[in-house]
């Protein structure tokens, strides 16, 4: 009978693994996972995507060593997780404004600090913040830095639940799609969360990969409007 908790603990738990979590704390799991990941800064190495969209493949399969899970309940514990997650990271900015996003010495959420600043920069309050759900670490550090910059507390709301629906529900809903079209599909498990993980990453890379080519060509262009200035005549 599916079930919002788990009826067994495993003797260990691996808080990366998404199957590890499920298996252990059923979908309560994904309302605590989803809260750190998208509300507190500790929880940007959580695995928010694969999760997802495990659960939603395990209310099919009910394998992986959990209880069969419930899409209803998995739903509602990923959409309770997000939403309330995201709006307490935003009000933790804004009270603790950029001092607290400063005293962190995590490179990687310096890294999504600065990737959820040009995020804000270039598309504007409303779609970044739909955006960076779907990027990690930025998703971590986006809601506390739209606290600190002031942010309309009524547009954050409004495009944090649309984001906040679309990433949990669209995950939750291609893991259970997946899970009912392929038979035995949990023996694929691995590999398909493989993917999932290295398709969340893909925006980091892009991002990457970005920032290296203007890096390498910023210099080459300053050199040539040094070189342009000391051919002008005087």
């Amino acid at each position: 009978m599916p079930t919002l908790i788990a009826g067994s603990l495993p003797h260990a738990v691996n808080i990366l693994d998404a199957g590890s979590l499920l298996a252990a704390f059923g979908a309560l799991g994904i309302t605590v996972v989803l809260f750190a990941e998208t509300g507190l800064l500790v929880g940007f190495f959580l695995p928010g995507d694969s999760l997802l969209f495990t659960a939603g493949l395990l209310c099919t399969t009910g394998s992986h060593g959990t209880t069969h899970l419930s899409l209803p309940w998995v739903l509602a514990a990923a959409v309770a997780g997000a939403l309330a997650g995201a709006q307490a990271g935003f009000l933790l900015g804004r009270r603790g404004g950029r001092a607290l996003l400063a005293r962190t010495r995590n490179r990687h959420l310096h890294e999504g600090l600065a990737r959820a600043e040009t995020l804000l920069a270039r598309y504007g309050h409303g779609r970044a913040i739909v955006l960076a759900r779907f990027v990690p670490v930025v998703r971590t550090v986006l809601n506390p830095l739209a606290g600190a910059l002031d942010v309309p507390a009524a547009t954050f709301t409004l495009y944090q639940v649309i984001g906040g629906l679309v990433w949990t529900v669209g995950l939750v809903l291609g893991g259970y799609a997946l899970g009912s079209s392929i038979p035995n599909v949990d023996t694929y498990l691995l590999p398909i969360v493989a993917v999932i993980v290295a398709l969340s990453l893909l925006p980091l890379v892009i991002e990457f990969v970005r920032a290296r080519r203007a890096r390498r060509t910023a210099p080459a262009g300053a050199s040539q409007d040094d070189a342009a200035r000391d051919r002008t005549p005087r």
